[in-house]
């Protein structure tokens, strides 16, 4: 069996997705492991480094396109992408938010969750890019369920046959016992309940202040979070620039860097390419795992 064909898409051209693509391909501990093909936009595309605009978002959109269609073809065996921005694809007139969503349409797949995996912290998020005031109301059992059953599955391409999960609690105290907010209550904790009755190691849900302490200390290998920032700044405060953004429930394998665009540097030759570097041999690892089965 011969290495994993990994295609490195090179995101919004005028950020520092480029950069970090090249960089990632040409690095000799990558190269161990997969053959990386880079997906680019043409050189002729109208976007200048640092400035957001919808010419580079609709090249951004094209590049991924490309390589989804690559993949589901067979011509390489999983996708690692380095950051879009979301206004670029509004202004383009794209409707996706960024990857996630994007994804889950061009390979018609309904639901996916975004999980961010690093040695010290795995975490899964319930809601992605919504304004904390809609959260709560996002949060349905039928989603839950869902992500938890995706978790589950998840985390047995990373060697668990029976993975330790934990729910965060949405509320201070998760609710306190309905004192402080009622869905911890009445939608996560049935959750956990019917998630437990199907045979998976869950519990939940746990206060937030608390749940990410004790899964960095080993008591559990994943922790589902309620939203976007909950979930994030764990994982970005013990690993940043190594910690890989993982769309689970898609039919293809897909990986990502754990950080934005950094318009601010594109072009300076200065943008620190090892999280495009753990996400591409993330994703030649469970490429090859696959490949082998």
């Amino acid at each position: 069996m011969g290495l994993p064909k990994i295609a490195l898409t090179a995101g919004d051209p005028a950020g520092i997705g480029p950069e970090i693509a090249a960089a990632a391909a040409a690095d000799p501990a990558v190269r161990a492991v997969c053959e990386p093909i880079v997906y680019a936009a043409p050189p002729d595309a109208n976007v200048s480094a640092g400035q957001v605009s919808a010419a580079a978002g609709r090249a951004a959109y094209d590049t991924i396109v490309r390589a989804v269609d690559a993949t589901r073809k067979g011509d390489v065996d999983a996708i690692a992408t380095a950051p879009v921005n979301k206004l670029a694809f509004a202004m383009a007139g794209l409707e996706w938010k960024g990857h996630t969503d994007l994804l889950a349409y061009l390979c018609g797949t309904p639901r996916v969750a975004m999980m961010f995996h690093s040695p010290p912290l795995k975490v899964v998020l319930l809601t992605v890019h919504i304004p904390l005031a809609e959260v709560a109301a996002h949060l349905t059992p039928e989603l839950v369920d869902h992500t938890i059953a995706l978790t589950a599955e998840a985390m047995t391409a990373f060697g668990s046959a029976r993975p330790r999960l934990a729910l965060a609690g949405l509320n201070p105290h998760a609710g306190e016992g309905g004192v402080i907010g009622s869905e911890d209550d009445r939608v996560l904790a049935p959750a956990v309940a019917r998630a437990r009755a199907r045979g998976v190691s869950i519990d939940g849900p746990i206060p937030g202040d608390t749940v990410f302490v004790r899964a960095s200390r080993g008591e559990f290998e994943c922790v589902i979070a309620c939203y976007h920032d909950q979930g994030l700044i764990p994982v970005k405060l013990l690993a940043f620039g190594t910690a890989v953004n993982v769309t689970i429930g898609l039919p293809i394998i897909r990986t990502s860097v754990d950080h934005g665009t950094a318009f601010d540097i594109a072009g300076k030759g200065v943008a620190d390419p090892g999280s495009m570097i753990a996400a591409v041999k993330l994703a030649a690892s469970m490429a090859s795992a696959r490949m082998s089965r």
